[in-house]
């Protein structure tokens, strides 16, 4: 199956150089593109690729575009990532072969459950009492939403997802730990994504939330009460603790950690692996990791970090007296 070049800058716009009638057989990267495939190039550090490339047509910016004329057919536009990225959600349109049941015989969706007449439940989700889904959402296969969760409309759940999974409440007496229960829920907005094996954790009193737009990889924890803004997208192994408030627009590298009853504001961005251990109120890129080194090397500066504390109290009493004898020097000079 394929799709020609002219039915493609119909659908998406752009500004073809090229023979429209060319037939474009798939999608790849520029490297390993053929002469029937389409690629793009949207950072100029790869523009190299660009001249070496085979693919029959590449999407690239109008600064691109004295590179491909004449030598091989091209889609400009202003944006060639996002052109790419919706490229792929028409050949996805386009290709797609869904025979299966709307609702997988293996499914079982309690009957004071409500799933809208056009989502999809995959093979042995769960789908519990009081738990709605909504319109054009699709939930893979394996998924579980607990007891009055609620998924908004067209939101994609990857296999092994859990929500609304009891959050991790205990209160300790006498040495051991008494289950505080959890009685809120998950509320998730509409146009969400949430990755493969990732966890969200209802809510102790108050529901733990996920607003619109919001963007989850795999194996991600979200603890109980948690309040994820609009569009925040949060990379793989995420870890963010109970009661955090996570503002919109934000970003979280992989295997970054945000500590529990913290907040980040709007459009804050944690480099990954960070581990965030206070609040952030100002946007910008936050970064809190120790550089890669050498094991050897790294051992020594581990070692010289446990000696700070000692180090800068000697710096304090070597100010000091240096403080000191500059007064007396001023003192006698006058």
């Amino acid at each position: 199956m394929s799709l020609n070049l002219g039915e493609i800058v119909e659908v998406l716009g752009g500004r073809l150089l090229g023979a429209s009638d060319l037939q474009i057989a798939g999608l790849a990267p520029l490297q390993t593109a053929k002469s029937n495939q389409i690629s793009f190039l949207s950072q100029a550090r790869y523009q190299s690729h660009l001249v070496e490339s085979l693919a029959g047509c590449v999407i690239v910016s109008p600064e691109f575009e004295g590179q491909v004329a004449g030598r091989i057919s091209a889609i400009i536009t202003d944006d060639p990532y996002l052109y790419f990225a919706r490229l792929t959600q028409l050949w996805r349109r386009r290709h797609r072969t869904n025979s299966n049941p709307r609702i997988h015989p293996s499914a079982v969706v309690d009957s004071g459950a409500h799933v809208a007449d056009d989502a999809v439940i995959g093979p042995l989700c769960v789908v519990e009492r009081g738990a709605m889904v909504g319109a054009g959402t699709v939930l893979k296969s394996r998924i579980t939403v607990g007891e009055d969760c609620k998924i908004g409309a067209r939101c994609l759940i990857h296999s092994g997802v859990v929500i609304g999974a009891d959050g991790f409440g205990f209160a300790p007496h006498q040495g051991q730990w008494e289950k505080i229960e959890q009685l809120g829920a998950v509320r998730i907005g509409d146009d969400v994504e949430i990755g493969a094996n990732t966890c969200i954790d209802r809510g102790a009193l108050d529901d733990t939330v996920l607003e619109n737009g919001v963007k989850l990889d795999n194996l991600i924890q979200i603890g109980h009460n948690v309040h994820v803004g609009a569009h925040t997208a949060m990379a793989g192994c995420v870890g963010v603790a109970g009661s955090a408030k996570i503002g919109a627009h934000c970003t979280i590298g992989g295997g970054a950690v945000v500590l529990g009853h913290l907040t980040l504001a709007d459009h804050v961005h944690i480099s990954a692996a960070s581990v965030v251990t206070r609040s952030i109120l100002q946007p910008g890129q936050y970064t809190g990791m120790f550089p890669l080194d050498s094991n050897a090397n790294w051992e020594k500066n581990a070692a010289s970090l446990k000696q700070l504390s000692k180090l800068r109290e000697r710096i304090k009493f070597l100010e000091s007296n240096i403080k000191k004898i500059q007064e007396n020097d001023h003192d006698g000079h006058s």
